[in-house]
């Protein structure tokens, strides 16, 4: 391994380049604008588009929590990100008004189907009970 005092002025200006280039990409992350279901530790699940990644941070817009959700088919969020919401749930589902913007703490992000978009942003704004 060599010592970063002896690297050449081209070795300096190709490691430059690359931490440029990696400062500016989406690493894993390809999802950028794209909506997304972001489950995190400790604020529950959120749908909304990808702003920003980095790391496990994330900016959402048009950002609405999902307070409780039923997949139309299957058992879990990922039949919701493929199926979208289960009709039937109407007044049990609870997905909250859109806000902005949220900054959050992701530990999953779920690309979803084109009716699972529609479905989760169509969805009527829960009311306090």
């Amino acid at each position: 391994m060599k010592n970063l005092n002896d690297l050449t002025l081209e070795e300096i200006k190709e490691l430059q380049s690359f931490l440029k280039s990696e400062a500016n990409s989406n690493g894993l992350c390809d999802q950028i604008g794209s909506h997304v279901i972001i489950r995190t530790y400790s604020a529950g699940v959120w749908f909304g588009k990808l702003e920003k990644k980095s790391g496990n941070e994330v900016y959402l817009t048009e950002a609405r929590r999902m307070y409780r959700w039923w997949a139309k088919e299957s058992i879990s969020l990922s039949g919701v990100a493929i199926y979208g919401l289960k009709d039937e749930k109407k007044g049990v589902i609870k997905i909250c008004p859109p806000i902005e913007r949220v900054w959050l703490e992701a530990i999953e992000i779920l690309t979803l189907t084109k009716i699972a978009i529609n479905s989760i942003k169509e969805w009527e704004d829960a009311k306090a009970e």
